[in-house]
């Protein structure tokens, strides 16, 4: 079960941004294109402009349906410096990535909104970490954010062993999406011409996606996909529970999304409670002055 609920202004820029994101990586198939290596680098600057301000009305979206607050927004400033500092444990090699189980998790226990945010800005902290800043970082940062909405929309019932397999098929699959999309971002500008696997401008649809699946099984889903899927699922399987319970933990001694509520007295109670009666300060003379002070006092 998610701690912070959605709000429907919260739902409706999540959407919103979806369906933007959807376009950046997917364009090339409804507009003919020339392959060309350098278009995504064009382009990926005015990806991250028009992400930053879709963050921002997330975050205040949230704030302002009382999603989120001053607290929250620590734990996924904090979040985001740990999944930046594991990244550089796997960097990529060989599939192995360490970055998403923490990201399925606390968007397990935070919900989509925070799970959206925490990919986002886990991915661009531990670009500038590892120097990884370049034209893929914006794709790298919507795919991620997609990993953390997904994982809070899961179905909420299920707890203990089978919360822990549910999120464990859950971050293989998101592990096999995110391969599939990062290679959408690039494939029909970089592949060679006439082949089985190239972009073909102007062609159907289906005729472009049916290349595209056949180039993303040949080139990465039997490799790096396959590892990155083994990797986040034994974590999850591993860590997973101490992990779920040590956000939940968190999240219930901060009181996330908990209003201010204030008590009236009770009938016959005080407003305040009279001042604690004060000993006469001792000066030289501590005969009857002082016990006479003391009399006045009380």
């Amino acid at each position: 079960m998610s701690v912070l609920r959605v709000a429907p202004r919260t739902a409706v820029v999540l959407v919103l941004a979806s369906v933007a994101a959807l376009a950046t990586f997917t364009w090339p198939l409804f507009v003919p294109v020339q392959p060309e290596s350098t278009a995504r680098a064009g382009e990926a600057p005015l990806v991250f402009v028009v992400m930053l301000p879709v963050l921002v009305a997330l975050v205040l979206a949230e704030l302002t349906s009382g999603g989120i607050d001053s607290k929250a927004l620590a734990m996924l400033g904090v979040l985001a410096a740990v999944n930046a500092a594991l990244r550089p444990l796997g960097a990529g090699t060989a599939g192995i990535e360490t970055v998403f189980f923490l990201l399925v998790l606390a968007g397990r226990v935070f919900g989509p909104g925070f799970g959206f945010l925490l990919g986002s800005t886990s991915l661009f902290a531990s670009a500038l970490l590892t120097a990884g800043v370049g034209p893929w970082l914006p794709f790298q940062m919507l795919a991620a954010s997609w990993v953390g909405l997904g994982a809070g929309l899961l179905p909420r019932r299920p707890r203990g062993r089978a919360e822990v397999a549910l999120l464990a098929g859950y971050g293989a699959l998101a592990a096999y999406g995110y391969g599939l999309l990062m290679n959408l971002w690039f494939w029909p500008f970089s592949a060679g011409a006439e082949t089985q696997l190239s972009y073909v401008a102007g062609a159907p649809v289906l005729e472009n996606l049916h290349r595209f699946v056949i180039f993303t099984a040949v080139t990465s889903t039997f490799g790096w996909d396959t590892g990155r899927a083994i990797t986040t699922a034994v974590m999850i399987v591993l860590a997973g529970p101490a992990v779920l319970a040590a956000l939940r933990r968190a999240a219930r001694k901060a009181a996330f999304d908990a209003p201010a509520t204030f008590a009236a007295p009770e009938p016959g109670m005080p407003a305040s409670l009279p001042a604690p009666l004060m000993p006469a300060q001792e000066g030289p003379d501590t005969g009857d002055q002082g016990q006479a002070g003391y009399r006045r006092r009380q």
